[in-house]
C-alpha cells in the first residue's frame, strides 16, 4: 500500500530540497579533484555528455561526470592504481568495490577504458587464497553511513568471509569487447576459476543451486540489505534465485573465456548447462510466470514478487518463453514493477511493498540490469521504455534537488521522503555514484533505437 502525505509536507520538502540541492551543487563544483586520474576521468566523461541522449539529461550527466572524478582517490594498500570509490556521499568517499564498482566501470568504459582496466586490476588484487574476492572495501573509516568514524589507518578493511554478487565478469567482458585487450582475460580467468571454487565450496545449497548468507543471517551478502525474501527464512540453506543465477553467469563466462584463450572449456559448459536446467525447472513458477527462491517457489503463501526474480533473464539462464513472461507480465506491468520511475524493487501489488531501501524504492542500477535482460532476449522496445522512463525521472529529480540519490521514489516524489534502514542512516545517501550508471543507461538507450 502506498504511503500518503499532506500537500503542505511536500511543499516544505520542495523548499528544503531546493536549498539543499543548491548547496550540494555549489560544494561539488568548487571541490578540487583528489587525483589527476579523477580530473582526467571527469574531462573524458564531460565529452560524452553531449552525445549521451536527450538534452534534458545533460545537466544530471554533467553532474555525474564530476562525481566520478571526485570519487577517484590515490592508490593505497594493495592497490597499484588510483581507485574509484562508491561516491563522495557514501562513507565519505572511502569505500570501494561490491557490485557498485561494476556499475562504475560500465558507466566509464566509453570515456576511459584505461580507468576501467585499472579498476579491474585493483579489484582482483585483493583476492584471497581461498578464492574470495572482497566485496565492500573501506579505507581509514569505520561504522555505518551517517555514523562513520575516521580512523588512523588507511589500509583496506573488508570482511574475509563475505562474498558479493560476481557481476565483475560483465565489466571485464565489456572492456575486452571495447578494446580488444585479450591479455586481461588471462588474469581474469584465473581469478574467476578461484572464485567459482569459493562459491562451490562455501555457498552450494544441499539440494542444488547456490545461496547467499542472507538466507542464514542478516549479513546481506546479496547486496539487498533487509530484503523481503528473507523475512521468513528456510530452516536450512537453500538455493537463492539471485545467487544461483550469478553462479551460472560465472560458469558461462568461464566457458567462453576459456575458449577464447584456447583452454579446455567443456567442464564449464557442462556445469552451466546443468545449472540452467535447475533454474528453469526448479526456480520457475509456471502459474505466475516468475522466478523465485527454492524454498518459496512452490508456496504462494511465503513467496514475494521482488526484483531478484529477473536475474535468470539478465544472465541468460531463462528460456525465451520464460523471459517473455517475466518482461511482459511483470517488468512492464504498471501494477507491479513499471512505475513512473521504474523499476521498483518489490512489486506494488506485493503486501510487503514499502518506501524503504530495497523493499520498494528504485535503484537505477537494477533498472539498467533489467534493460540488459530485455535486450538479451530481443525485447529492445521494453528496454528502451525502462531506460527512458528512469533517465527522465532521474533528470527531473536532479533539477529539483540538485543531487544524485542512492535510490529513488517510484512515483517520482521526493527521495528524502524514503527510508533507508531500520538502524543507522534513515534517508538515502546523496551524491551516490555506485548505483547510478546513467552514462551506461543512456548508451544502451541509444543502442535500442538502432535496428538489431
Amino acid at each position: 500500500m502506498l504511503m500518503r502525505y499532506h500537500p503542505c509536507w511536500f511543499k516544505w520538502l520542495g523548499i528544503a530540497a531546493l536549498v539543499s540541492g543548491l548547496t550540494t551543487q555549489a560544494a561539488t563544483s568548487e571541490q578540487p579533484f583528489p587525483t589527476p586520474e579523477g580530473a582526467a576521468l571527469h574531462a573524458a566523461l564531460a565529452q560524452e555528455v553531449g552525445t549521451a541522449g536527450k538534452s534534458a539529461w545533460r545537466p544530471v550527466l554533467s553532474y555525474l561526470a564530476r562525481l566520478h572524478g571526485l570519487s577517484v582517490r590515490p592508490a593505497t594498500g594493495y592497490f597499484k592504481h588510483a581507485y574509484e570509490s562508491l561516491g563522495p556521499g557514501y562513507m565519505r568517499g572511502r569505500a570501494f568495490g561490491h557490485w557498485d564498482l561494476t556499475h562504475e566501470r560500465l558507466d566509464t568504459l566509453r570515456a576511459s577504458p584505461e580507468h576501467v582496466r585499472n579498476q579491474i586490476h585493483n579489484e582482483l588484487a585483493g583476492q584471497q587464497a581461498d578464492g574470495l574476492i572482497p566485496g565492500l572495501v573501506t579505507f581509514g573509516i569505520s561504522g555505518h553511513p551517517g555514523f562513520e568514524t575516521i580512523i588512523e589507518s588507511d589500509q583496506p578493511t573488508f570482511k574475509p568471509f563475505k562474498g558479493f554478487p560476481p557481476l565483475w565478469v560483465i565489466a571485464v567482458e565489456a572492456y575486452v569487447e571495447k578494446t580488444g585487450d585479450v591479455g586481461v582475460l588471462g588474469e581474469a580467468l584465473g581469478a574467476l576459476k578461484k572464485q567459482i571454487g569459493w562459491f562451490e565450496a562455501k555457498r552450494s545449497a544441499p539440494n542444488g543451486g547456490f545461496y547467499y548468507l542472507d538466507v542464514v543471517s542478516d549479513v546481506w551478502e546479496s547486496g539487498v540489505d533487509e530484503g523481503i525474501r528473507f523475512i521468513n527464512r528456510p530452516p536450512a540453506p537453500a538455493a537463492c534465485v539471485d545467487a544461483t543465477a550469478h553462479v551460472y553467469l560465472m560458469y558461462d563466462h568461464a566457458a567462453r573465456w576459456s575458449e577464447k584463450l584456447r583452454q579446455p572449456a567443456d567442464v564449464w559448459k557442462t556445469r552451466a548447462a546443468a545449472l540452467q536446467r535447475f533454474i528453469s525447472e526448479e526456480l520457475w513458477d509456471e502459474q505466475s510466470g516468475f522466478f523465485y527462491d527454492r524454498w518459496s517457489v512452490r508456496d504462494p503463501a511465503t513467496r514475494h514478487l521482488s526484483f531478484e526474480g529477473m536475474w535468470p533473464v539478465v544472465v541468460g539462464a531463462a528460456s525465451p518463453e520464460q523471459a517473455r513472461r517475466v518482461i511482459e507480465e511483470h517488468l512492464l506491468n504498471s501494477r507491479e514493477f513499471f512505475t513512473p520511475h521504474p523499476l521498483t524493487t518489490v512489486a506494488l501489488s506485493d503486501a510487503k511493498f514499502e518506501l524503504r531501501m530495497w523493499r520498494g524504492p528504485v535503484w537505477n542500477s537494477m533498472t539498467y540490469w533489467a534493460a540488459r535482460g530485455c535486450v538479451r532476449y530481443g525485447h529492445r522496445e521494453a528496454a528502451r521504455k525502462l531506460l527512458e522512463s528512469a533517465l527522465d525521472a532521474t533528470a527531473a529529480e536532479f533539477a529539483r534537488s540538485g543531487t544524485i540519490w542512492e535510490f529513488y521514489h517510484p512515483m517520482r516524489e521526493e527521495p528524502s521522503a524514503l527510508k533507508r534502514k531500520t538502524s543507522g542512516r534513515d534517508v538515502p545517501c546523496r551524491d551516490y555514484v555506485g548505483h547510478n550508471p546513467l552514462f551506461a543507461m543512456a548508451a544502451l538507450w541509444r543502442e535500442t533505437a538502432a535496428k538489431p
